[in-house]
Formats: C-alpha cells, structure tokens, sequence
C-alpha cells in the first residue's frame, strides 16, 4: 500500500476502469468512494437497461454516425466497454462510502480530516449522506 488515500469518482463503465479500480484496490489504504456515480453508478448505469453495451454502440457510432459510420474498435486505445455500468463497491472493497454529485467542500473536509487523522469518519445523517 503505497496511498494513505484515494477518492475513485464516477462508475466502472470499460476495460481500463475495471484494470484501473483493482491497482487503486491494491495500492491504496483507504479507497473513498466518491460521489453518486461512484456510489450507485448513477447515470452512467443508465445504458444498463439496454442489457449490453452492443445497443448503446450501434446507436452511437452507426445509427447517429455522420460520415462514416463504424464501432470504435482500436485496441490499446479505445477501451472496450463493459456489459454493465458498475458502481465501485461491486468491483473492490470500499472502506467509505462519500455521496452527492458532486459531495460539497463541507461533506469532503469532514470525510478526510478524521481520515489524515487515522480514524474514521461518521457518515451519518443528511449533510454526510445526502445523494444528489
């Protein structure tokens, strides 16, 4: 564990997020997840009602595509994307769970001065787990 601690913002969407997310797991003290996108997948899970990640391609890249329409296929570069949207916690441990989009300079400075402290905060009550 080279990281006291990592705020991770925004969900598991592809390939390198899913790579990325287990060498934070790995190297990290304290992994904070951090916002509702990181918390529950939010937004970014909304493709999920698709089922895959197949539909959400053909209607970006061909159906809405402007000269040439074609998948975005370019390994190493192009990450593939995962089947589901997944919200950190399904991937890796999380030690603290941080909501809000985005959480408020008050909700941030509370969550890590007891953490630079070592110990842990209280995530309680509205103004520490309020979502939105």
């Amino acid at each position: 564990e080279n990281v006291d601690v990592c705020l991770v913002e925004g969900a598991i969407a592809n390939q390198d997020n899913l790579e990325l997310i287990h060498l934070v797991r790995q190297n990290t003290k304290t992994v904070v997840s951090f916002g509702d996108c990181a918390v529950t997948a939010n937004v970014p899970a909304m493709r999920n009602m698709l089922g895959t990640a197949e539909p959400v391609l053909k209607r970006a890249y061909l159906e809405l595509g402007d000269n040439t329409p074609q998948l975005p296929e370019e390994p190493g570069i192009v990450p593939e994307l995962l089947d589901q949207v997944l919200p950190v916690h399904q991937v890796i441990p999380i030690d603290i769970f941080m909501p809000g989009c985005p959480p408020d300079a008050d909700r941030i400075r509370e969550t890590l001065i007891p953490i630079l402290k070592g110990e842990l905060p209280v995530m309680a009550g509205r103004e520490m787990i309020k979502f939105g």
